[in-house]
């Protein structure tokens, strides 16, 4: 975790290189070069996500959304093949997000959650590999969050993998998430009402560097997860 601050602190600037847009409910996209009409009632985001109230939000592929927040979603936040997802940060602890209809990623490059309520769970299938994207290297890391739902991640493959300080309602999987770094697939400091269940990731999950406490679970430790 500590050896991420770097790649924290490129975050923070190519945040500044997007074009924040207004926030507008009903069909928009925000986007770095404006605004513009969508269908089916959802917001297209490629840019900033600016304060304000959205039904679906959907991150395009290849796409880069960042908010600050604080916004609330109640469609659902869906992230495409490629795509990059920022919620806030670890260095600004307010709370950035409330989401309803959980969040779906699939084949994601990047999706980084910070101290935001998700009821309808989270749910990470597969990656786009350990480089490229906004920050050149890609990682996952949900933090200080609530999930209502549970959290599945499966068949991760990024640069790094991080879930830290979050109260779960739901079981947690995670599923042959395979990262670059040896000191990734950390989780510590995390109350999960529910299993903890943990097979085929590599590393297998951690304490790391992070300097976190056990997990707290009142139902199953499995697999690579006993004991953490």
């Amino acid at each position: 975790m500590k050896k991420l601050g770097f790649l924290l602190g490129l975050g923070a600037l190519v945040a500044t290189a997007f074009v924040i847009t207004p926030a507008l409910a009903g069909s928009r996209t925000a986007a770095a070069n404006g605004p513009a009409a969508a269908s089916g009632g959802a917001t297209v985001c490629n840019g900033t996500l600016d304060p304000g109230t959205y039904q679906r939000v959907v991150v395009p592929q290849d796409g880069v959304c960042m908010s600050e927040g604080p916004v609330t979603i109640r469609g659902g936040l869906f992230v495409q093949q490629g795509g990059t997802l920022v919620l806030g940060s670890e260095d600004n602890p307010v709370h950035t997000a409330t989401i309803t209809g959980g969040v779906h990623a699939t084949n994601a490059m990047s999706v980084q959650i910070h101290f935001s309520t998700i009821n309808g769970g989270i749910d990470i299938d597969g990656g786009s590999g350990p480089f490229g994207g906004p920050f050149d290297v890609t990682w996952n890391t949900i933090e200080d969050s609530t999930i209502n739902g549970g959290y599945n991640e499966s068949g991760y493959d990024g640069f790094w993998n991080g879930f830290f300080r979050n109260n779960v309602h739901g079981s947690v999987n995670l599923y042959n998430n395979v990262v670059m770094d040896p000191d990734g697939n950390e989780v510590q400091t995390n109350t999960i009402h529910g299993n903890l269940n943990c097979f085929g990731n590599d590393p297998a999950p951690q304490s790391g560097d992070s300097g976190g406490e056990p997990n707290h679970v009142t139902g199953r430790e499995t697999g690579q997860c006993v004991g953490l």
